[in-house]
């Protein structure tokens, strides 16, 4: 058989040779921890506070107002939950605003305030190409608005959001609201300098790029209301308790720093394979339509819906020939109802339970390309032979 082709780096990505190498004494030598007084915790207390001052300059922002988690999803529970907790105890708001696209991470958490806490949460419709309208968001906003959450980029389909415009809507009808955003996907092809985009919180994940799993960061803004959600020690200023894992931190500094110095080599190296993707998909299959916005959309993300084909046999078929993609988010790769990603956009049944995502990287090839091209028609083809009762 011939070599893997991997295309889901927006489920994960390896960790970047480089990256491993910064990690590496952090395991082996430099082990101690952070909060020991002893010369070994000191060294590794002051790589944690250089891993922050780095991934401050990355984000321009202050390092103090970084704090280290263990992935994007915490990283969004304490924005959202944290903030609308502190709000609610100062003043009242109890109303939440977000998108219908969002990761199960931000719409689980909303549920949850919603649930337990009386929450009232209103959800904002996109339009065909997932993107969310700055002044329907303004219109959804209120006076006891506690947070607005809408995503840099959705994940299923790759539309990035209008963030600047959606925040400065939110704050010119309330400026006390929390205006977070889930930047988990954007964060290693896309500028996250928060000063332009104007949030009060954002949300990252190490392992969406080249850095190990199990790390992430949530930027919030000084002045921003915010409970802490563990309880425990006093590390990360009280905000997030835990010992703080110094290797994976120094790993994701490294990466993001890597991200930055690379972007534009590598937007256009996965923006190349991906509008290839695209092309030769909508070419050679019938009834093959790109999903999510066409031109407003992640470097490396082609995402489709082919009518007439279940979108899990696709991956199963895929898999047999050594190629690794999605039918969706990560998070629900493993059932076959329909994303609420695809329902919003009004995608049509038939055509929604043929989702397949694609998503480039940059160990991705030509090579990779031509392969999956070379076999999804016949694939296609087998598949809704099979699956009659999906053609309309």
């Amino acid at each position: 058989m011939a070599e893997p082709v991997y295309l889901d780096n927006a489920a994960t990505t390896p960790v970047d040779p480089r990256v491993f190498d910064a990690m590496r004494p952090y395991w082996l030598e430099e082990w101690g921890n952070p909060s020991s007084v002893y010369a070994i915790g000191r060294r590794a207390r002051r790589a944690l506070d250089n891993a922050r001052d780095r991934c401050a300059q990355v984000l321009n922002c202050r390092a103090n107002e970084i704090i280290f988690t263990g992935c994007g999803s915490e990283s969004d529970n304490l924005a959202i939950k944290g903030s609308a907790i502190a709000l609610s105890e100062q003043r009242g708001w109890k109303h939440i605003v977000t998108s219908r696209i969002e990761h199960h991470a931000v719409l689980h958490a909303c549920e949850w305030l919603s649930t337990h806490l009386r929450f009232e949460v209103t959800y904002i419709d996109v339009d065909q190409h997932g993107q969310v309208d700055p002044a329907s968001v303004a219109a959804a906003v209120r006076p006891d608005t506690a947070v607005v959450s809408i995503m840099y980029a959705n994940n299923e389909v790759g539309t990035i959001e209008p963030i600047t415009e959606i925040a400065r809507a939110v704050k010119a009808v309330n400026p006390g609201t929390v205006f977070h955003t889930d930047a988990v996907q954007a964060g290693g092809l896309l500028p996250i300098d928060v000063q332009a985009l104007e949030v009060d919180s954002l949300a990252l994940s190490g392992h969406k790029f080249y850095a190990p799993k199990g790390v992430g960061l949530l930027y919030v803004r000084r002045g921003t209301p915010l409970v802490h959600l563990l309880s425990g020690g006093g590390q990360e200023r009280g905000i997030r308790a835990g010992t703080e894992n110094v290797a994976y931190i120094v790993g994701m500094t490294a990466a993001l720093e890597l991200a930055a110095e690379e972007r534009d080599t590598r937007v256009a190296h996965v923006s190349g394979l991906r509008d290839r993707l695209i092309n030769g998909i909508t070419e050679e299959i019938a009834d093959a339509r790109v999903t999510g916005h066409p031109t407003q959309r992640m470097p490396n993300s082609a995402s489709f819906a082919i009518a007439g084909a279940d979108g899990e046999s696709l991956l199963l078929n895929l898999d047999q020939e050594g190629i690794y993609a999605s039918s969706g988010s990560a998070c629900t790769s493993g059932t076959l109802e329909i994303s609420h990603v695809l329902r919003a956009l009004g995608l049509p049944e038939v055509e929604a339970r043929g989702s397949l995502r694609l998503t480039t990287g940059i160990r991705s090839t030509d090579a990779d390309v031509d392969r999956l091209l070379e076999v999804l028609p016949g694939i296609v083809e087998r598949v809704r032979e099979v699956t009659p009762s999906l053609v309309s």
